[in-house]
């Protein structure tokens, strides 16, 4: 058994916390919000009231929270992490955030003696609440071996994809594809309604034919084929569409950042831009075949 704290108890963090609870670790978490810690208490977890009571015992310290500023105050900031933690304390940054961000508090640590990856995750709140996540991991070998135990408890698989800022690179390009893929596979669906066919139809046909993909076999965005998917619950997010536009902004100043040109990425971003400007920003992500497909009108030059 091993004392995690964790810091960030949203919708991801807490499934998250349940799991390693579950596989008999002891959590302390922190969250700005009491709502939230209270959450973390009633599910069998300890609640810290700042993240230096959090951190100042536990062996390894999680992190999961919105923006790379956020992260970089989590650890840098006065009485953040490595101002508190012991040194050689295992730090996990499960956030997605930009490559530098995640490369400079990593260089933070690793200078005020701790161990640290970046290990951002794929699979949303459902692998979250399930204990399937993806990992990429970023950092040393030494450092991801020492991660991989502890990354069991909430995921099925990990993967070591380079050094430190790599598994924020990984993120990065594994969800501009799944942002395209959704508003190509948007595109397709409505052309095949309008065509006549069935949704259930052209689901059965693509998920064995070449136009395959994750997208469309696990979270196909109209309802009926895909029982799991968030289409048949109103769009509830699995993955909100707010959150997949921090992704696509990402990607885009990602590819600026390395003289990259990605413009079908950056009119999927355009897309998902729109859809959050008239509030669509809480419905799940592949909500955005409502806007694809008209039944989601966008007001144009308001």
């Amino acid at each position: 058994m091993s004392a995690i704290a964790f810091i960030g108890l949203g919708n991801m963090g807490l499934p998250m916390c349940k799991n390693l609870l579950k596989a008999g670790h002891e959590v302390t978490g922190f969250d700005l919000l009491e709502a939230y810690r209270d959450r973390l208490a009633a599910a069998g977890g300890k609640a810290a009231a700042s993240i230096a009571e959090a951190v100042r015992q536990a062996e390894i310290v999680i992190s999961m929270v919105p923006t790379g500023q956020h992260v970089r105050t989590v650890y840098e900031g006065t009485g953040g992490v490595l101002e508190n933690a012991r040194p050689g304390t295992l730090l996990i940054d499960s956030s997605t955030i930009d490559v530098e961000s995640s490369r400079a508090v990593n260089q933070a640590a690793s200078a005020a003696g701790f161990v640290m990856v970046d290990a951002p995750v794929s699979g949303a709140v459902p692998a979250a609440e399930a204990g399937t996540l993806v990992f990429m991991v970023g950092g040393t070998e030494a450092a991801f071996q020492q991660a991989v135990p502890i990354l069991k408890c909430m995921g099925t698989s990990q993967v070591h994809v380079g050094e430190a800022g790599c598994g924020q690179a990984m993120k990065i390009c594994n969800n501009m594809m799944a942002g395209m893929s959704m508003v190509a596979l948007s595109e397709t669906l409505t052309l095949a309604e309008r065509l006549g066919l069935q949704y259930q139809t052209a689901y059965d046909v693509m998920t064995k034919a070449s136009g395959n993909c994750w997208a469309l076999q696990v979270y196909c965005p109209v309802p009926g084929p895909a029982p799991a998917s968030p289409a048949n619950r109103e769009y509830a997010p699995g993955f909100a569409m707010a959150m997949m536009l921090k992704d696509m902004r990402l990607s885009q100043s990602t590819a600026q950042d390395v003289s990259t040109v990605t413009p079908i990425a950056a009119q999927a971003a355009a897309l998902y831009q729109a859809a959050v400007d008239e509030g669509y920003g809480g419905k799940d992500f592949s909500f955005i075949f409502n806007v694809v497909s008209g039944r989601a009108d966008l007001r144009k030059g308001d």
